[in-house]
């Protein structure tokens, strides 16, 4: 006798899914604001609401891999290869973006990083070239790619539905 996958996400795949979708809205804000406000001393304090933003998301993304490994045979199954594919390149991208811009922090000469106040990060005590190199070059680029993806997931939960297979109450937990 084979087990059947279940319909939808347990409630911990579904809360770190929504987790994650909070992070990015507030990290998405900083970008917005900078983009909007450019010039303005006061956007600089927004730096430290993104980087906090970023290393919580992180922290989420981190325990959303290793509870989606461990439970990879209670998940629905995935669609077709594009879906496959697209979930992970979302997944790589979520891990390298972050992870690129700790390593500019590092290597930036710009101080430890910290969240929300508390030193999370040693900085290097002087600038790393390649390190803020990598960062400066990949960090913002990587970003909005991963972006474009999210804006892409959006968009094919909206095609799904329209073509009468909803997925959506796979991560809401019931059938919308």
């Amino acid at each position: 006798m084979t087990a059947t996958r279940p319909q939808t996400y347990d409630a911990v795949a579904r809360a770190l899914h929504w987790l994650t979708v909070l992070g990015f809205i507030g990290i998405l804000s900083t970008i917005t604001v900078w983009t909007i406000y450019d010039g303005e001393e006061w956007v600089k304090s927004l730096f430290g609401v993104h980087k906090s933003i970023g290393f919580i998301t992180l922290l989420v993304i981190a325990v959303r891999i290793v509870w989606a490994l461990l439970n990879a045979s209670k998940r629905p199954a995935a669609d077709s290869f594009a879906a496959k594919a697209g979930h992970l390149a979302l997944y790589v991208l979520m891990l390298a973006v972050p992870v690129i811009g700790m390593i500019r922090q590092y290597g930036g000469g710009r101080g430890p990083l910290k969240v929300f106040g508390v030193e999370v990060m040693q900085g290097s005590p002087e600038k790393i070239e390649w390190m803020s190199n990598l960062g400066n070059m990949a960090h913002g680029k990587l970003g909005w790619l991963l972006f474009a993806l999210v804006a892409g997931h959006i968009v094919m939960v909206v095609v799904h539905r329209i073509q009468g297979h909803d997925v959506l109450y796979r991560m809401i937990g019931r059938r919308s």
